[in-house]
């Protein structure tokens, strides 16, 4: 194998482990300011990613569940288009109480000076 192509199989491995940890923070970020369907939150996520975070369905619907179990997250059924019912998902007060914590501690530290200074 050559050096480039070992460079870029290492690279995609590290965005692959680094994509699968941001899941959690794209998905509460879909349902920070309403409610939203799946292939809402996947359309979201795959808009706001730039394309650079996709995720199945079935992904989204086990971490979703997981979030309920956990109550972080809520649904509401309602009316789909020409469907059956849907599930609506919003963030409980937790929810949103956990992403504002985690944003603080684990996002907006790279909006300092000396971090910006770093990643140039």
């Amino acid at each position: 194998m050559n050096d480039q192509n070992y460079k870029d199989e290492l690279l995609k491995a590290w965005e692959d482990t680094y994509k699968k940890g941001q899941l959690t923070l794209w998905l509460f970020l879909a349902l920070k300011h309403g409610e939203k369907y799946v292939s809402e939150i996947r359309d979201f996520i795959q808009k706001y990613s730039r394309d650079t975070i996709s995720c199945e369905e079935q992904s989204l619907y086990r971490t979703l569940r997981k979030y309920y179990d956990l109550e972080m997250v809520d649904y509401e059924s309602g009316k789909g288009n020409k469907g059956p019912d849907r599930k609506y998902y919003s963030l409980t007060p937790l929810g949103s109480e956990l992403l504002e914590s985690f944003i603080k501690r684990n996002i907006a530290l790279f909006f300092n000076d000396d971090i910006k200074e770093l990643i140039k």
